[in-house]
């Protein structure tokens, strides 16, 4: 008990104290049911003078019993990092507002529940075989804005890397230190007014250096003519519309780069809608983001106009405010990123000119590159035309693109009593495996009645591609999705991705399922360390997407096994500390920082400390 004692004292030693980058730690208080806990802040200087924060929370009992445990086994503990956003009325749906008045006057816990709470990031015990698996053993408040919406961050951690996370509605992007975990420290925080021609922040790109590319969906912040760094200007029509922007990031979060994502000339004023209307059409709103740096290749993906998502939607006026675009850009200069080619989707064989919204290539949200060298691809995903496109060459002047797989497909083993589940499907993450030779897709679902009054909706989940020999083709690929048959069943040339594992998520509801996702990319090795693999083996996803849009999931993480076979299934022994039940329940009473109620988890990453990582 003594070395329990010590531990956790240094523990809180090094939350307590130092100074690094700017960022001052500073004990503070914390008024919670959970027993032992202190909250130590971390605060910096934003660049409008004001303080910026993140409190930590730490279940110094749980850490130290766990690190024991482990120790014995000559074993080190891994966590899964959720950024999450306080639930509160902000969420209701536009068309629920009537339904407010006296909902919130019943009982003291629902008004303080209703009431803007802060948002965090939650560290979760993700030690498979650790006592206190499962536990959220902290939770890192950010202030003092509030209503950030969490967003995502990037795709994956490294050892050294610093983590950046989007706020979807406060348009900051948060810089956090994750060396010392399960506690963090803030290292920096980019205000809007620091990236004026660009809103709405959605994914993050860490580089080799160190830096990061972040893509800012959303227009200028003031309507009218914007000069990014290299002194070109676009003209956009403000804050969540058009046209977005790339952002380069220092790990201070320093703006480096505001770079253009639109051209210089006008794109299809149909597919390109934009309202208010622009005089030069453009459907520059990237919101996936992957690189090859050995390439000197980015790949973007143009989702939607997101005004229409975050700024209290019904429904969308127009489907051509979903976007078909896939944007090539040439990072040869880090600091002068520059986009190579704006390539259109091809529309499917299901493409209907009366139903525009789910035509194979509407919404195209996710975008994943191929990493090793010799593969020169990337794939992308449409979240309403619930199809996946490749190209083998991101680096050619003008990619061509195909669509492989209709999700049809694999949502048919998902939810076997549908038959047409891609329209609409939802579909979110996106990634390839280290090795190229796996594709893995998160698919929220289908709302009932959206194709239709008979339309039941579909259930969602997670499925895995076999594109092994999609890749190794290279620019001889044969696929390509044309007939009734390939929709249902896959595409027929022998290169066409398969479906190795799929698992449903939430089986018996529709549009529930996980919107986004991460690998593990850490393995123990026989050093009781942490080391990077290819192979992954576990993944995480959470069960929320923005609940304004209707599309509220029912706020769980989870974690999904794979196999050597490729087939994937629910880790029933990561269970929620409360109810015991399967995945991780971010509805609950009470978190290490307080009473605040439920709260909304969208993106995770695993992570180590540095001391537990070679």
């Amino acid at each position: 008990m003594r070395n329990m004692s010590l531990r956790r004292k240094l523990l809180l030693g090094a939350l307590a104290v130092g100074v690094v980058g700017g960022v001052v730690a500073v004990p503070a208080t914390s008024d919670t049911a959970y027993a032992d806990i202190q909250a130590v802040r971390s605060t910096l200087t934003g660049a409008d003078g004001k303080d910026y924060w993140v409190e930590n929370h730490v279940d110094t009992d749980a850490v130290d019993s766990t690190r024991e445990a482990l120790a014995d086994q000559g074993r080190r503990p891994e966590y899964l990092v959720v950024w999450a956003g306080d639930e509160n009325v902000a969420d209701t749906v536009v068309p629920d507002v009537k339904n407010l008045p006296g909902s919130l006057a019943n009982t003291t816990e629902k008004v303080r529940n209703a009431l803007p709470g802060p948002d965090f990031m939650a560290v979760v015990d993700a030690t498979q075989g650790s006592p206190t698996y499962g536990k959220v053993v902290n939770t890192a408040t950010v202030g003092p804005l509030v209503e950030n919406e969490p967003h995502h961050m990037q795709y994956s951690w490294r050892k050294g890397d610093k983590i950046y996370a989007g706020g979807l509605y406060s348009a900051a992007t948060y810089v956090f230190d994750v060396s010392k975990l399960p506690a963090l420290s803030l290292s920096g925080i980019s205000l809007p007014s620091q990236t004026l021609c660009g809103s709405v922040p959605d994914a993050y790109w860490v580089l080799n250096d160190g830096t990061a590319y972040g893509t800012y969906m959303g227009g200028p912040v003031v309507p009218g003519p914007c000069t990014y760094t290299n002194g070109e200007v676009r003209t956009g029509n403000g804050f969540a519309g058009t046209p977005g922007a790339v952002v380069r990031f220092g790990p201070d979060g320093k703006n480096l780069v505001e770079a253009p994502a639109a051209t210089t000339t006008a794109e299809d004023p149909k597919q390109c809608l934009n309202m208010p209307s622009l005089g030069k059409p453009s459907c520059a709103n990237p919101h996936g983001i992957q690189v090859r740096e050995d390439l000197n290749a980015m790949v973007t993906s143009d989702y939607a106009e997101p005004r229409t998502i975050i700024l209290d939607p019904v429904k969308a006026p127009s489907p051509y405010l979903r976007r078909p675009t896939v944007r090539t850009w040439d990072i040869s200069d880090l600091n002068h990123p520059k986009v190579k080619a704006v390539s259109y989707l091809p529309e499917g064989p299901r493409s209907s000119a009366t139903d525009p919204l789910h035509n194979e290539n509407r919404a195209v949200m996710e975008t994943t590159v191929t990493n090793l060298p010799g593969h020169k691809g990337a794939f992308a995903m449409t979240m309403q035309g619930g199809a996946i496109f490749y190209t083998p060459d991101i680096t050619s002047d003008n990619p061509v693109w195909k669509e492989v797989f209709d999700n049809t497909a694999a949502m048919k083993l998902i939810d076997p009593a549908v038959a047409n589940g891609g329209p609409s499907d939802n579909g979110g993450w996106l990634q390839t495996s280290p090795d190229d030779t796996k594709l893995y897709h998160a698919v929220i679902g289908r709302k009932p009645g959206a194709l239709g009054k008979d339309d039941p909706g579909t259930a969602g989940g997670v499925f895995t591609l076999d594109i092994s020999q999609l890749v190794d083709a290279g620019d001889g690929f044969d696929c390509s999705i044309e007939t009734k048959d390939e929709i249902e069943n896959g595409g027929a040339g022998a290169d066409c991705p398969s479906v190795l594992g799929h698992v449903a998520i939430n089986p018996g509801s529709k549009a529930s399922g996980p919107h986004w996702g991460a690998l593990d990319n850490l393995e123990i090795g026989d050093d009781g360390f942490y080391h990077e693999t290819d192979q992954p083996r576990r993944i995480a996803t959470a069960n929320y997407f923005v609940a304004r849009t209707g599309l509220d999931g029912d706020h769980r993480v989870c974690i999904v096994d794979e196999a050597d076979d490729g087939s994937l299934a629910l880790d029933e022994g990561f269970r929620d500390e409360n109810s015991g039940q399967p995945c991780i329940n971010f509805n609950r009473k009470s978190w290490p920082h307080g009473a605040f109620g439920n709260a909304k988890p969208h993106s995770m990453l695993f992570v180590a400390a540095d001391d537990d990582i070679k």
